[in-house]
């Protein structure tokens, strides 16, 4: 019984290569990946070169009878194609294959369900695979019941009263659904507006899946975090990370800035997944600043680059500045950790390679246009003083007869709202560290 249970699915993978991508192999590949995510076999792989897909069948005619063949000689248990099927290919093809059929889209969507932990994850993970659903009942009852664990889906021949009973179900599901995620959006929006209240600056982890995201924040957090309780799931895997986390970071001048970890991307996201997900990248939109992670040690990296710049694009995060961070350096240079240009730096976030580096251009990112200034806080105002200590960079303080003198690097907003205590004189609207005062840390008495 336990080797039935260990035993892997067997797959074979289907692909048309219409000529319209950089790498096509790579693609049939990542699909592998994405097949070995969901603990399938692989048993065989099927291309054909073609102009354009066919219109019921996805292969030509021909490869679609060779494909039956080599699904039933190669012993195979599922197909898996490179591309999303429309209703009538998915259809035709589970016919003539005799076999449960996937597409990319469904392939993905089965990995989310399995990473899915929290609730808003699992919320937004059903209502993407029921969109997918809605428009392929027909012929869809043979993967289904794949995907369902022989839970009563599979009714190959089911009348129109079956196939209307349970689009209805569906939309009544999705209908649930949206309302369940408008009040999780809620409750996010109500934690976005405590963090912007707190005025530190946010710091966006983005990129492909797998890139090292996760990993990068684990590493800062142990550096500059203090608490390795906070840290996130690393794991070499597709998706390891489905939801936002966001976790504070201090720099060792006591500049602070909150810093989220999210879903990565990958080729032909499924849009029903951007849309579902749309809530929680919202973090990636509200962001200062975007640290955007590429495994540079991959083949297909500037694609990857491609992919996520487009998606971002597609969040609406055009403008927010962006830091390169080209990850996992350590397998395909010797030079590094090292700077190129302003906004690249190349480090290996798993070896713990590259974090000061990496922490000192966020902070000349996020914190270049502070202002230094010289406050008169008076005693009684002690909570002033706290908020200064926990938000500012304290480059001297003085115990006077008149109150506590501070000298700090500040942003403008904190500049705003303490206009009352800055010392006439002292004030520079300039880069921060520009005035004479010592930049050094301490009490002075």
């Amino acid at each position: 019984m336990a080797e039935t249970e260990m035993r892997k699915e067997r797959a074979i993978l289907a692909g048309v290569d219409l000529g319209n991508e950089d790498d096509f192999s790579y693609s049939m590949e990542e699909l592998g990946s994405l097949a070995k995510a969901c603990d399938m076999e692989i048993v065989g792989v099927l291309t054909q070169r073609m102009e354009m897909l066919h219109k019921s069948l996805y292969f030509g005619r021909g490869k679609a009878e060779e494909l039956k063949i080599f699904a039933r000689e190669a012993e195979a248990e599922v197909i898996l194609f490179n591309d999303a099927l429309s209703p009538s290919q998915l259809r035709n093809l589970q016919q003539m294959t005799e076999k449960p059929v996937l597409d990319r889209t469904s392939l993905i969507l089965e990995i989310f369900s399995q990473r899915a932990r929290t609730r808003e994850a699992k919320l937004q993970v059903e209502t993407a695979r029921l969109q997918y659903l809605l428009p392929r009942l027909v012929g869809m009852h043979e993967a289904l019941s794949r995907q369902g664990g022989g839970s009563g889906l599979a009714n190959k021949g089911a009348g129109e009263k079956k196939l209307e009973l349970d689009r209805r179900r569906i939309e009544h599901r999705l209908a649930q659904l949206r309302k369940e995620l408008e009040t999780v959006s809620q409750e996010r929006q109500t934690q976005r507006k405590k963090r912007l209240a707190s005025s530190l600056p946010l710091v966006a982890l983005a990129g492909y899946t797998n890139a090292g995201k996760s990993t990068l924040m684990n590493r800062l957090l142990e550096r500059y975090g203090g608490d390795d309780s906070k840290k996130v799931l690393e794991k070499d895997m597709l998706f390891a990370t489905l939801e936002t986390t966001v976790r504070q970071i201090a720099l060792p001048d006591n500049r602070r800035f909150l810093l989220s970890d999210t879903v990565g991307f990958i080729h032909k996201l499924p849009t029903g997944l951007i849309q579902a997900f749309r809530s929680t990248l919202e973090e990636v939109k509200n962001a200062d600043l975007i640290v955007h992670v590429v495994d540079c040690a991959d083949r297909n990296y500037k694609n990857q680059m491609k992919v996520t710049e487009e998606t971002l694009a597609e969040l609406g995060c055009a403008g927010i500045p962006v830091i390169y961070v080209m990850n996992k350096a350590d397998l395909c240079r010797d030079d590094f950790p090292a700077l190129q240009g302003t906004n690249r730096i190349y480090m290996a976030a798993g070896k713990g390679i590259g974090l000061e580096m990496l922490a000192e251009l966020i902070g000349e990112k996020l914190f270049g246009g502070y202002r230094r200034v010289r406050f008169m806080i008076p005693y009684e105002k002690g909570q002033i003083v706290s908020y200064l200590m926990e938000h500012a960079r304290i480059c001297r303080t003085e115990y006077t007869e008149d109150g506590i003198c501070i000298t700090a690097d500040c942003s403008r907003e904190d500049c705003e709202r303490n206009r009352a205590y800055i010392m006439k004189g002292y004030e520079n609207e300039n880069d921060s560290g520009r005035r004479d005062y010592p930049a050094h840390s301490g009490n002075v008495h």
